[in-house]
């Protein structure tokens, strides 16, 4: 063993030094990109456009806009189906985006569940 050698890596403290600081760039990173996220809307249309749903990217329901002419109380159901349909679209959006700001961030790593 070389006089004076006290074990692991002679320049492991930069490297982890480095490492650590880039660990806390992407989580000032992600925190930004999720706060942008959460201020943003999405839309969906369903039924040719008669039904609307507007989410939050905080996945929360905002609103919905129905056409009047897409309520026939005959057929009350066939109106449920278009409401559900156009809330899972603009979930579906806001889950799309959030996913891809993520890919952003880890350059397409799938770091899933780690944050």
């Amino acid at each position: 063993m070389a006089k004076g050698y006290r074990g692991g890596s002679p320049m492991g403290g930069a490297v982890n030094m480095n490492m650590i600081k880039q660990a806390q760039k992407m989580q000032q990173d992600m925190l930004k990109m999720q706060q942008e996220l959460e201020e943003r809307t999405f839309s969906a249309k369903a039924g040719g456009g008669v039904v609307e749903a507007v989410v939050s990217g905080k996945k929360e329901l905002l609103s919905v806009t129905i056409d009047p002419e897409a309520v026939d109380p005959d057929d009350v159901e066939m109106l449920q189906d278009l409401v559900v349909a156009a809330v899972n679209e603009a979930l579906r959006a806001a889950e799309d985006a959030a996913n891809a700001n993520m890919s952003k961030l880890t350059g397409g790593l799938n770091l899933g569940g780690l944050f």
